[in-house]
């Protein structure tokens, strides 16, 4: 039996000792389903299919490093869905990299933002042809607060453990020099 990223949402299972595989299984199928209707009436829902949403959410689990700067950064994705502008997540690089299965264990260059692979964000538009990771509970719901900003751009700050977020690129580019000068 194969697991997909897109079958499955992350969450805390309680299990009986001697379980089969089989009803664990069924437990995650049911726990998708459950949640995949709950959402069904929400007006997100009548733009996104909740393929889109686990892909957005996948998105989210990779970037964010917590549960305000995820929330920041679904705004950003969906202000640039909106504008159709190039999302430009490192994260889907390193997924177009790796396929998911190794740790890239070095900095990303500009040379794998331009990758031919439709993982890649940087020479994409739009989202990733299917999530890029596992989706918790949470941050299925924390889409559905559809949590709103103007901010178009974003970068993580090493020096101060969080994402810098921007609301023009004039803007982000004067944040990331001065952060550069500093490292």
């Amino acid at each position: 039996i194969e697991l997909d990223y897109d079958k499955i949402i992350a969450d805390t299972y309680l299990l009986s000792e001697g379980i089969s595989f089989s009803k664990f299984k069924k437990q995650l199928d049911k726990n998708f389903l459950l949640i995949k209707q709950k959402f069904k009436e929400h007006p997100l829902s009548q733009k996104y299919s909740f393929d889109e949403i686990l892909i957005i959410g996948s998105l989210l689990e990779k970037e964010g490093i917590d549960y305000e700067d995820k929330r920041k950064i679904y705004s950003v994705i969906m202000n640039r869905l909106k504008l159709n502008m190039k999302l430009q997540i490192d994260a889907t690089v390193i997924f177009a990299l790796t396929e998911g299965k190794t740790n890239l264990e070095r900095k990303l260059t500009y040379a794998d933002l331009k990758i031919k692979n439709p993982f890649n964000t940087y020479a994409n538009f739009g989202l990733p042809p299917k999530p890029i990771s596992y989706v918790g509970n949470k941050t299925i719901e924390l889409i559905f607060e559809n949590y709103k900003t103007d901010y178009l751009f974003y970068f993580y700050n090493s020096l101060e453990n969080k994402h810098i977020f921007s609301l023009s690129y004039k803007d982000h580019l004067k944040k990331l020099n001065e952060y550069r000068s500093k490292k």
